[in-house]
């Protein structure tokens, strides 16, 4: 039986102080995201994933530089992109960034890859919205083609063609997967090719993610791949304290600041009291309470979709550093030990 793996995950986040308005500089909230990888790896957590994004609420537009930077200071945790935007990336750089960061970390870098939820980084790269789905598509066979070979020939429609041209530095072992966000289409794609899956469940109800977790666990075995290689993961919000009531309430404003900001961009309902307590249910895809709480609803995910490894995204909108400092000693001290425990059991 594989390990089950927990983590974390994070944007960088960059929003107004809920309460007094002032705003983080990103200089010291790029600096605050090395202090909590490294305290993820001091509590034993198996991962750290950053999300690239390229707008004003996030910092975090080249995730493995932070990462990088965190590398000597760790030992054991897996260090990720969550995600790298590969539609408008050049999957060259993409590798070389990765492979000195695979060298940096002695072999725990990943690449999650994806098209992202977000789309400032099309028109800032020079890219066009017309072609979506064929820029990802192209760009992640040509970075599987890199990792898996030292001398490179590609053509393709959207970046020059290389011939035999050789991409350094080389590394070993460099997981590559890729991120969904509820599309059947994108469930193939990462099937056909053998790659670890990633899913975002960022609302409704996890359990509606079955069967794409099904489709991708056939598809996977029916193109000839061995179910021992097999990795799925999914990343939700989350917020973990000493006690549920507090918890519950310390959190709110930032899902309402995040939600809405958000939410008034793509033409969402309101956030409201009443979504945030549906979304906190032990069918909801929000995991915030105190650690006893926290531990019950990811081990109900993990029988409902069979997964592999969870990571915790905290946080979504302001929320007091000390409070995700918090959040990461919880998850790696007290939700831990419950899981275990429970798999433990369940495999005797």
């Amino acid at each position: 039986m594989k390990k089950f793996e927990l983590g974390i995950t994070t944007f960088a986040e960059v929003m107004p102080n809920t309460k007094t308005g002032e705003v983080i500089t990103y200089d010291e909230r790029i600096r605050q995201v090395v202090e909590e990888i490294t305290l993820a790896d001091t509590v034993g957590l198996d991962y750290f994933g950053i999300g690239e994004h390229h707008r004003k609420d996030y910092a975090a537009s080249a995730p493995h530089m932070i990462l990088a930077a965190a590398a000597p200071l760790t030992k054991h945790i897996k260090l990720g992109s969550a995600v790298t935007v590969l539609s408008s990336e050049d999957p060259v750089r993409v590798y070389q960034n990765f492979a000195t960061l695979n060298a940096l970390s002695s072999g725990r870098a990943e690449i999650m890859a994806g098209r992202g939820s977000f789309i400032e980084s099309f028109p800032l790269f020079g890219h066009s919205l017309r072609d979506y789905e064929s820029l990802f598509t192209e760009k992640l066979d040509l970075l599987l083609n890199i990792r898996d070979n030292e001398k490179v020939t590609f053509k393709g429609t959207h970046r020059a063609s290389i011939d035999q041209l050789g991409v350094y530095p080389r590394t070993e072992n460099l997981t590559v997967s890729v991120a969904v966000g509820g599309t059947p289409e994108s469930v193939i794609r990462a099937a056909k090719r053998g790659l670890p899956l990633f899913l975002a469940i960022i609302g409704g109800s996890p359990r509606m993610f079955k069967g794409l977790v099904d489709l991708y666990k056939k598809t996977y075995l029916a193109s000839g791949y061995d179910e021992k290689d097999m990795f799925i993961s999914v990343h939700s919000h989350g917020y973990i304290g000493e006690d549920f009531d507090d918890a519950f309430e310390t959190y709110y404003p930032s899902m309402e600041q995040a939600m809405n900001t958000i939410g008034k961009e793509r033409g969402w309902s309101r956030y409201t009291k009443a979504s945030y307590e549906a979304a906190n249910s032990m069918e909801g895809a929000l995991y915030v309470g105190d650690p006893e709480y926290v531990a019950k609803k990811i081990l109900h995910l993990r029988k409902v979709l069979g997964i592999n490894r969870f990571a915790l995204h905290v946080p979504v909108g302001y929320l007091d550093h000390d409070k995700v400092l918090k959040t990461i000693e919880f998850l790696g001290i007290k939700v831990r030990p419950i899981i275990e425990e429970a798999i433990k059991k369940e495999s005797n």
